[in-house]
Formats: C-alpha cells, sequence, structure tokens
C-alpha cells in the first residue's frame, strides 16, 4: 500500500510539529539549610516556585504567561532555557529530553532558545558597544561566521536599527532602541523559540506598538515560536495563540486566546480580565476586586491555592486540591467550581 501526500500537507505537518513539551514540571527553591531550618522547626526547608506546569508549543505558535508578580512565570522561563533545573517533570525539544542533561550535552539545544530579558536597557552591559552585545552569543558558543561584520549589519537591518548605532553603548540608547538590541541579540543564533520576558516593560504605549509589530513580522519570516512572560493582558489579547494563567507557580487556567477572554472559568482570570479596561466608553467595565495579597509560598494554603482570596470558594476549595478539568477541546481548569461563560 502506497501512501502519498502533496508539499501542502507536508508544510501543514511541519508547523503543527510538537517544538516544546513541558510535562508536571516541578522547580524548588531551599529556604533554609541544615540546622538552621530544624532549629525554626520547619517541616519542609523548600518551597515550590513551579508546581505541576504542562503544556505543550508547535512551530509558529505564540504562548503567553500571564499572572501577578511573584506567580513563577520569570521562574519557569529560566528553567525551560537551562538557567534552572528543575527536581522533577520533563522538558523535551523536538522530542529530546533535556532535563538532567549536562552543560556540554545541553549547549547545543540552548542555541534555538532565545532569551530577551525584562528590563531592556540593564539587559546590556553598560561597558560594551551595541555590536558587541550582538556578537555575544556567537561568542559564548564559539560559533565560527565567516564574515562577522556583515551578519551584525544583517541582524541590526532586520531588527531596525541604523548601522551607525553599532558602535554606540547602552546608556547611548531609548528603551526602544534597547530593546531591538536585545531583540538582535536573541536571533543571533536563529533560534526557533524565544522567550520574551515582559518584551514592552517600561517603553511608552506607541513604542510598545513597535516592538510587538517586530516580534510579529519576525515570527512570520523566521517561523520562531514566543513564550511571552507578561501580567499585561491588552498586549497578549493581539499577539497569542494560548494563554496560560499562573498563580502560586501552577497554571489555573490555559486555553486559547480567544477563548480565555470570552469563556474565563477561573475567578482569578475572571478578575485579571476585570480589570482591564475597555476602548469603548459606553462600556463599563466590571471590575471584580481580589480580595487580599497573593499569599507565601512558604505559607501555601491548603486545598485551592486561591482559595483565600476567592468570593465563590466553598469548604471542598479549602481542604482539597483542584485537579485539572477540561471545559473545551483545548481549554482546561483547575478550580472545583468553574465559572460558566
Amino acid at each position: 500500500m502506497q501512501f502519498r501526500c502533496n508539499t501542502l500537507q507536508v508544510v501543514t505537518f511541519l508547523a503543527m510539529a510538537e517544538l516544546l513539551e513541558v510535562d508536571n514540571l516541578r522547580m524548588r527553591f531551599r529556604t533554609g539549610v541544615g540546622f538552621g531550618a530544624r532549629f525554626l522547626s520547619q517541616e519542609d526547608d523548600w518551597i515550590d516556585a513551579v508546581l505541576d506546569v504542562s503544556f505543550k508549543m508547535t512551530t509558529g505558535q505564540t504562548i503567553a504567561l500571564v499572572g501577578e508578580s511573584g506567580s513563577g512565570k520569570t521562574t519557569l522561563g529560566r528553567t525551560i532555557i537551562g538557567l534552572l533545573q528543575p527536581q522533577e517533570g520533563s522538558i523535551k525539544f523536538q522530542g529530546t529530553e533535556l532535563v538532567g542533561l549536562g552543560d556540554r550535552d545541553y549547549k547545543p539545544y540552548r542555541r534555538n532558545i532565545g532569551m530577551m530579558f525584562q528590563d531592556p536597557v540593564a539587559s546590556l552591559s553598560p561597558r560594551r558597544s551595541v555590536r558587541a552585545q550582538i556578537l555575544e552569543p556567537f561568542q559564548v558558543h564559539k560559533y565560527k561566521e565567516q564574515n562577522m561584520d556583515m551578519e551584525v549589519k544583517r541582524l541590526m537591518s532586520v531588527v531596525g536599527l541604523p548601522e551607525r548605532f553599532e558602535g554606540r553603548f547602552p546608556h547611548e540608547l531609548s528603551g526602544g532602541q534597547a530593546r531591538r538590541v536585545g531583540v538582535a541579540r536573541a536571533l543571533a543564533l536563529s533560534p526557533k523559540i524565544i522567550i520574551a520576558d515582559e518584551p514592552t516593560a517600561g517603553l511608552d504605549v506607541s513604542v510598545q506598538g513597535e516592538v510587538l509589530n517586530l516580534m510579529r513580522g519576525l515570527q512570520s519570516q523566521f517561523s520562531i515560536s514566543y513564550l511571552v512572560i507578561t501580567h499585561n493582558l491588552p498586549v497578549v489579547r493581539h499577539t497569542s495563540d494560548r494563554i496560560a494563567i499562573m498563580y502560586l507557580g501552577r497554571f489555573v487556567e490555559q486555553g486559547s486566546t480567544q477563548s480565555i477572554f470570552n469563556s474565563p472559568a477561573h475567578p482569578y482570570t475572571q478578575a485579571l480580565l476585570g480589570a482591564v479596561p475597555k476602548p469603548d466608553p459606553k462600556q463599563r467595565r466590571k471590575i471584580i476586586s481580589i480580595e487580599g495579597e497573593v499569599p507565601s509560598l512558604r505559607l501555601r494554603p491548603d486545598g485551592c491555592d486561591f482559595h483565600p482570596r476567592c468570593k465563590y470558594a466553598q469548604a471542598r476549595c479549602r481542604s482539597e486540591p483542584p485537579g485539572e478539568t477540561k471545559i473545551g477541546s483545548e481549554h482546561t481548569v483547575r478550580c472545583h467550581f468553574p465559572i460558566s461563560g
């Protein structure tokens, strides 16, 4: 029996191929050591910054991690890129398990995952020129290009920086220009994934739009996948394919951008969306406040992590952690009593 497929089918298959798969990831940090922890009567001197996190990413897809400060978004990003080693779980890149690999074995895969750090200026070395910043990934990975001058010019052109900026230093750049240098540096080794930590933080609204348009254009041109870490829901609404809502290190809800915005199922998601301003003055937004502060990871609540701040909490929420419930073809939520519609 012969199987045939046309070019379009092959392209479609490649576009939908799984690029990254994260399964039951757990990243823990020690809070006390040895005698000190015992002296303070701590039963467990570890905190879970990332817990039970699972998701998949395909080529050319954008996934947004959304949550308040301290929810574990940046820790998750740093774990995926290999800056942190998780205690449990799996991270597979194109089918290859990355957890447990030594530095030498991990290095070839790290080339395929670029990083845009949160502060566009502070993430650049103050003593290095724009040219040196862009060349840094090549030097770290001992990557040999025939003509580095041409490669720097190409990358600067791709991100919209004039050649005359090549000799400038970070203090001579605006926030938007510094962000473009960061994008060029992240693109240097032609990665398949870029982890963008608050890519629009500290930028004027007009500059935010320019950066987001640049990222979308690069995605279309190079089939890059983005993992965007942010608390800015209006930004991700127009740039992401999927959204994962993170609270105390866990995904409490994830699904397509459309389903999350149209039908939030978790009270935390509902509250985050309720705080987003409406562009139409005739539409009054219904503000749903979140009571209290984010609990300390050292004092994680029993039962549902969110129940101390949830106005819908019932007795079951205070004693039993919710499992993941499927409420759509690709929409899941961790809640005993999901909100309908």
